[in-house]
């Protein structure tokens, strides 16, 4: 198993933990030199925070906790791509590398939504780009997406 597969693993499983805290299943792990640094679930509900996406709040809480605000040397393993708003938030902290397993097209068919490849379009748009890779354990993803989406509603 290489490295993507590995951390994006644990993001994965921390969707599903999301789900079992009564949370929407997204999970993000923070990586730097191949070592894992900080973790972060979905915990809207949980904490009463509809912004407290895995991705925004992980970055969040990694900046206040370690005084650190340029990300250039870390990458973000996200369960499912990030939203317009976590997206803007990997702008702002400068994030080295994006990797992800479902796309934000994936999650809106489940959804019976339109999607729009959310990260994407923030990133060509913004002053800031990280590298991204996308589709790592992209069915595993989109398995406890549906799982979870087929019986709750977004937001």
């Amino acid at each position: 198993m290489d490295q993507d597969e590995l951390f994006m693993k644990e993001a994965i499983r921390l969707s599903a933990l999301a789900v079992e805290h009564g949370n929407e299943p997204f999970g993000a792990v923070l990586v730097k030199d191949g070592e894992m640094v900080y973790s972060n679930e979905n915990q809207i509900y949980s904490l009463t925070d509809p912004t407290f996406h895995a991705e925004a709040g992980l970055l969040r809480r990694f900046c206040t906790e370690t005084h650190i605000t340029d990300l250039q040397d870390y990458t973000l393993y996200s369960s499912c791509e990030p939203c317009f708003m976590c997206s803007g938030a990997i702008v702002w902290t400068h994030l080295g590398r994006l990797v992800y397993a479902a796309s934000d097209k994936d999650l809106n068919e489940i959804l019976g939504e339109k999607g729009a490849n959310a990260s994407q379009m923030v990133f060509e748009h913004s002053h800031y780009q990280p590298e991204v890779t996308a589709g790592i354990l992209r069915e595993e993803s989109i398995k406890i997406l549906f799982d979870y989406f087929s019986q709750n509603q977004k937001g």
